[in-house]
């Protein structure tokens, strides 16, 4: 599997492999890696049935990966990275009524849905830099969520120096204490005046910078991570097959704040999985919203409101 850049303007494009991807984070153009193909899991849906979620895992992601991994090597990395969580299925199914279900995604060390993916991110990083006898610090935003996941999967990893830019009372105090108090040494949360979309500025500023990309090896975990995508397709997959797929049709409504979390499960659906829908969940920060109704990406200020990690206006 090969990946390149969405601004590459080439015939031929630049590819990389998903090692440097996921080392690398963003493009060095500015734009994002996403793979040459997708990958199809349409004939392998039924086969799903009944797998732990760490087997899927594996299955899910060495479809992107490629050889990145020696034979066994991802699926230990895969039931490392789940074996912390508080439930045996990692994301379970709660049934609301005949035809809704609730997928838990609170079920991992911090709480937060994007346990999911950064776990198995972390660990992945880990067996790729000692692959490539490589450092890397990683450079990330976050309005709540990304940080404290961030954090708890990359800490105490050798390999590995974290720095995380949260805006100053703009997140809720369980994740900044979360991010604050974590005792790795190789981790450093910042807080920044200003908002989330003030935090990604500085991040992409600091990815523009080719000079300094290349003296400290910036890496990145946010959604702008193709790998992060990758593992949080995973879920999507799980739970359509726990529902009927092939044979039924899902529909997922996504609480949606910098767009990451439903865009994979678009990127699901265009693997093969059989969703119907993909709804955006939004606050009074509608960027999305506002964007798929009218086709402008328009700014506006951000409100704070009772749900921080949703308070975006850069999608």
């Amino acid at each position: 599997m090969r990946y390149l850049s969405t601004r590459d303007p080439r015939a031929e494009p630049l590819t990389r492999s998903f090692a440097e991807v996921l080392i690398a984070g963003l493009a060095e153009d500015g734009g994002l890696y996403v793979p040459e193909r997708m990958p199809a899991i349409a004939s392998d849906i039924s086969g799903f049935a009944g797998l732990p979620y760490a087997e899927l895992a594996c299955r899910i992601v060495s479809l992107f990966a490629g050889d990145t991994f020696p034979p066994g090597e991802l699926q230990q990395l895969a039931v490392a990275a789940y074996r912390s969580f508080r439930h045996a299925a990692v994301a379970p199914l709660v049934q609301v009524d005949e035809s809704l279900w609730l997928l838990e995604l609170f079920h991992g060390p911090t709480l937060a849905f994007k346990d999911l993916a950064l776990q198995l991110v972390g660990l992945m990083f880990d067996a790729v830099l000692a692959h490539r006898c490589e450092h890397v610090t990683v450079i990330g935003a976050t309005s709540g969520d990304t940080g404290s996941a961030a954090i708890e999967a990359c800490g105490k990893r050798s390999a590995i120096d974290i720095f995380i830019l949260y805006p100053h009372q703009r997140i809720s105090e369980v994740q900044r204490r979360q991010m604050t108090t974590a005792e790795a040494p190789n981790t450093h949360a910042i807080a920044i005046e200003g908002t989330f979309d003030d935090c990604q500025d500085l991040v992409k500023a600091l990815f523009a910078d080719a000079g300094l990309r290349n003296e400290l090896n910036l890496s990145a975990v946010n959604s702008i991570n193709w790998a992060r995508i990758a593992a949080q397709t995973i879920y999507y997959v799980a739970a359509g097959v726990a529902l009927g797929a092939p044979e039924r049709l899902v529909s997922f409504a996504v609480p949606t704040g910098n767009f990451g979390n439903v865009y994979a499960g678009h990127i699901a659906r265009q693997m093969g999985l059989p969703i119907d829908r993909l709804v955006i969940g939004t606050n009074r920060n509608d960027i999305l919203a506002r964007y798929f109704a009218s086709g402008r990406m328009a700014l506006a200020a951000v409100e704070p409101s009772l749900s921080p990690s949703m308070d975006i206006q850069v999608s």
